[in-house]
């Protein structure tokens, strides 16, 4: 084995982590695996005989990487992308890669509370709060002391914390919940559906137009609209997002929509819906990747 297989080898035992890294960052997977291969190529042409810590080299690497590209979305004063990229799998099981990626149970309504961060406080707080990274190490990614580092990731927790529900862990009523929603759409149910959400539910649409955006308000705001899509029930299935138990619809073999769910007792908090099909189809959407129907 030559030197470069070598560190290759060494890289991909690392690969994980990093995409981890890197999707709690910048909520895209596709820019995740980009991140991941840029970190790849800077390590290929480093000399590595000084890097002690090949695994904490690496996640400054990608960590500067996602900065970089935070804070060109921010200086081409772009609008948050949309809802970010879900994590879906079958309903029996999430598969090694995908667990690597959520070992955090990073559900997507804490996603979109991270994307609406400033981009060094967002990296503080991934850093710290989700990998143990400490302040001394996160200063000098960020341009600050390690003490203006722990501010930034103090904010950001106090934001976190300010707007993300605790995750629901019980998925047997997450399943319960989710199907009696489900069934209520399909009957065209509105006091039904109103009885599932909580009456501060949260929707918002990630609509399938570029830049098509809408949030949503109230149990009975948000029963009106699932009403509007209740004709696409019945190709509706039960799978995971990011963890969590939510809904695909996939019609005629194309993705039309994914439902992800946050819940606060015996019901729906809020409603993430991502209704953009070529976003959906990159993400590998399609009917045998369900395994559960809810009948």
């Amino acid at each position: 084995m030559d030197e470069r297989d070598w560190l290759a080898e060494r890289f991909e035992t690392h690969r994980s982590h990093l995409r981890a890294v890197a999707y709690r960052m910048l909520g895209s997977l596709s820019e995740a695996d980009d991140a991941v291969q840029e970190s790849w190529l800077r390590l290929s042409r480093t000399q590595t005989a000084a890097v002690e810590n090949l695994g904490g080299w690496l996640t400054t690497v990608v960590a500067r990487i996602c900065l970089d590209m935070l804070r060109s979305r921010t200086s081409r004063r772009e609008e948050p992308f949309g809802l970010p990229d879900p994590i879906i799998s079958r309903v029996d099981g999430i598969d090694p890669e995908q667990q690597a990626l959520l070992a955090d149970s990073v559900g997507l309504a804490l996603l979109v509370v991270l994307q609406a961060l400033k981009p060094a406080e967002r990296l503080a707080f991934v850093l710290h709060d989700m990998f143990g990274v400490p302040f001394d190490e996160i200063g000098p990614i960020v341009g600050r002391s390690p003490d203006a580092a722990k501010m930034l990731a103090s904010r950001a927790r106090r934001r976190v914390q300010a707007t993300t529900a605790v995750p629901d862990t019980d998925l047997p009523r997450q399943r319960e919940i989710a199907r009696a929603f489900l069934a209520a759409s399909r009957d065209g149910d509105f006091d039904a559906l109103v009885a599932v959400l909580d009456p501060d539910v949260i929707l918002r649409v990630d609509g399938p137009l570029p830049g098509e955006y809408e949030e949503l308000h109230g149990a009975s705001n948000v029963a009106e609209r699932a009403l509007i899509y209740s004709r696409f029930a019945q190709h509706t299935e039960l799978v995971l997002i990011n963890g969590v138990i939510g809904l695909v619809t996939v019609a005629d073999g194309q993705p039309i929509s994914a439902l992800a769910f946050n819940f606060r007792g015996d019901r729906i908090l809020e409603i993430d819906v991502l209704a953009d099909a070529t976003r959906l189809r990159h993400l590998g959407i399609r009917r045998q990747s369900i395994s559960e129907s809810p009948e």
